[in-house]
């Protein structure tokens, strides 16, 4: 039986559309992952960016890769209901931690999330992804969207640096960015409360508006891969890095880096 957070018709809306809302899979760890986005706004990582941009206001905090030096991060991962969740969505017998991301919007910030697939970014392929974006203040305008059925399309889309705009890689094997609002597809977003979660597909087109309210809008993202996911090689750096993990092509993703979670052990 599916865990209670889910339903079968739920599983099979990701199976086919790429995303699905999960009301309330981090409810119960809400101000712990508040207290762990203050500490690592405070102690931010390497990877911490504002994401200033010539001509945008406010500003768009994120970073990614500390669930080691943030110990609410950790807790929260190893004890909520996203794993057993994730791989149930996924329909994988497991789920392997592949890492976590904080994004805050400062009230007055304008600068959207551009539309992106994240899958072109990693250095991971396959069919059992998933990533849960849940924010932790009350959202509507500046919440997650998602367009459904991306992740089957037979193209990637272009992976770009968000404040640059430039290109990670050669654009030749990929799609433009498109403009989904622009050309009518199936935009997919919710009004959601702290502690909900959008589940999507690692291939599934996503964005978010800039963040007009009075309020911050902090969210928590939990990236996790199936037992079908591999490593693969790209033509540059990707993004996360991970310097010297001495994984080859074809090779799962090594459990001391990025620890199975589901089943727990």
């Amino acid at each position: 039986m599916p865990h209670p957070l889910v339903n079968q018709d739920q599983i099979d809306t990701y199976q086919r559309d790429g995303v699905v809302l999960v009301k309330g899979l981090f409810a119960d760890h809400v101000e712990t992952l508040q207290a762990g986005v203050a500490r690592n706004m405070a102690q931010p990582g390497p990877y911490a960016s504002n994401n200033d941009k010539a001509g945008e206001t406010g500003r768009f905090f994120d970073d990614y890769c500390n669930w080691q030096r943030i110990p609410e991060f950790e807790q929260v991962i190893r004890d909520s209901a996203a794993a057993q969740v994730g791989a149930e969505l996924m329909q994988s017998e497991t789920a392997q931690l592949f890492h976590d991301h904080v994004l805050v919007k400062e009230p007055g910030t304008s600068m959207a999330t551009p539309w992106h697939q994240d899958g072109p970014y990693y250095f991971v392929e396959g069919r059992q992804t998933v990533s849960f974006w849940s924010p932790l203040d009350p959202v509507a305008e500046a919440t997650l969207r998602c367009v459904a059925g991306s992740h089957l399309w037979e193209k990637p889309v272009l992976p770009t640096r968000w404040a640059k705009g430039d290109a990670f890689f050669d654009p030749a094997p990929y799609m433009p960015v498109p403009d989904p609002d622009a050309e009518g597809m199936d935009v997919r977003e919710w009004h959601m409360e702290p502690g909900d979660a959008v589940a999507f597909n690692y291939g599934i087109l996503h964005g978010a508006r800039g963040n007009t309210a009075n309020a911050r809008r902090r969210a928590f993202s939990l990236r996790l891969v199936g037992g079908d996911a591999r490593y693969v090689e790209r033509p540059g750096p990707t993004s996360p890095p991970f310097p010297g993990h001495d994984m080859r092509a074809g090779q799962k993703l090594r459990r001391d880096w990025f620890p199975v979670l589901w089943p727990q052990s």
